[in-house]
């Protein structure tokens, strides 16, 4: 066998010796061969004169910070990018998707007039039926059933289907607020709070807490109603005659515009229910209306009332009407006097007191006249 120095086919040809101990000198360690500092020229500047074929890499601490600063590079640039993704997706969804503040009242306070209509002398009364059939009711339809609806045709932007959820909505909304027998006589107002858009739920409020005739918070011109105290219903249903129109708004609502004349029997408090020759008396309310609905009121059923115009009698002029419609009983008569004085040099809201003559044409003719 071969000596631990020597290889199996002997001593290589040309070196000296062929001991290891020859070759010691030139053997690099691994500690030698990683602090070596040598980096090779580019080829441009191994072109130039002289030039050497190794130079002296930089030491290793400078490589480091080097490979540090290149990281840190790095790093910014990474962030850069994400901050320009981040910043066009801001933009795409801006663009897709724009913030929109809700709008602080979307729906329009209600303006309202009610004028009360003075009769010219004593207010004829009689049993119910035989009032109305001598008075312009006779030929009115009972009830709900006075209140008929158009056809329903589709608009430029609204299907026939949301036309008649249209007019279905205000329909009830007229018999809910002059046909209820518990709201004409102020035991509630819910059927017709229900069935008005949520912006205008503060305004209804304040009228049924604390009327004011100031053209915005009478609660007469959101309902019909009645003081209990003084005034009952005579037991025959009330007559109705009217009708509705609707159109477009605009893309996104419609709005319908009811005119009806709902004619009451009525009778004191407290009076004998039985028939008399002049127990009950007629009262008659013209109400023309006019509501908005969007699409939104389509389809929670329930509506937007603009404006309300209200005409009443027999009442007095100088009567507070804001609270409840105060009739003039069968036999008596207005008090004298015009309506309630307004002071122009008051301050706050201007107001203006309305009133009318009841034409003796609308009431109903006497008992014995063909």
């Amino acid at each position: 066998m071969a000596g631990h120095g020597e290889p199996p086919e002997g001593t290589p040809e040309g070196l000296p010796g062929g001991g290891e101990d020859e070759y010691r000198s030139v053997v690099f360690d691994e500690s030698f061969v990683r602090a070596a500092r040598l980096q090779e020229y580019s080829a441009q500047e191994r072109m130039g004169d002289h030039a050497q074929a190794v130079r002296d890499s930089p030491p290793r601490a400078a490589s480091e910070q080097a490979g540090g600063r290149g990281a840190s590079s790095t790093k910014q640039a990474l962030l850069l990018v994400l901050l320009v993704v981040a910043f066009g997706t801001a933009i795409y969804l801006g663009v897709r998707h724009p913030y929109q503040p809700p709008p602080a009242t979307r729906a329009q306070p209600l303006r309202m007039t009610v004028i009360p209509l003075a009769p010219e002398g004593r207010v004829p009364g009689g049993d119910p039926d035989g009032l109305f059939a001598r008075s312009p009711a006779a030929q009115f339809r009972p009830g709900a059933a006075g209140i008929g609806l158009p056809p329903a045709r589709r608009t430029a932007h609204f299907s026939e289907s949301q036309v008649m959820a249209a007019l279905t909505t205000v329909k009830d909304y007229l018999v809910e607020s002059s046909l209820d027998p518990d709201v004409l006589t102020g035991r509630t107002v819910r059927p017709v709070r229900i069935l008005l858009d949520p912006d205008q739920l503060e305004q209804f409020d304040r009228g049924m807490d604390g009327s004011a005739d100031d053209g915005r918070h009478a609660a007469t011109g959101w309902l019909v109603r009645f003081d209990p105290a003084k005034v009952e219903l005579a037991g025959s249903k009330t007559r109705v005659q009217g009708g509705l129109r609707v159109e477009e708004s605009g893309a996104d609502s419609l709005e319908v515009t009811s005119d009806h004349t709902f004619v009451y029997a009525l009778r004191p408090t407290g009076s004998d229910a039985r028939p008399r020759a002049d127990g009950a008396s007629l009262f008659t309310v013209r109400r023309e209306l006019h509501f908005r609905l969007d699409r939104d009121d389509l389809r929670m059923h329930r509506t937007e009332l603009l404006v309300s115009y209200v005409q009443a009698g027999p009442q007095a002029c100088a009567a507070d009407v804001a609270g409840h419609l105060r009739p003039v009983l069968a036999g008596q008569k207005a008090s004298a006097g015009g309506p309630a004085g307004t002071d122009p040099y008051a301050t706050g809201r201007a107001t203006a007191a309305l009133c009318g003559a009841l034409a003796s044409d609308a009431m109903p003719r006497p008992a014995d006249t063909p």
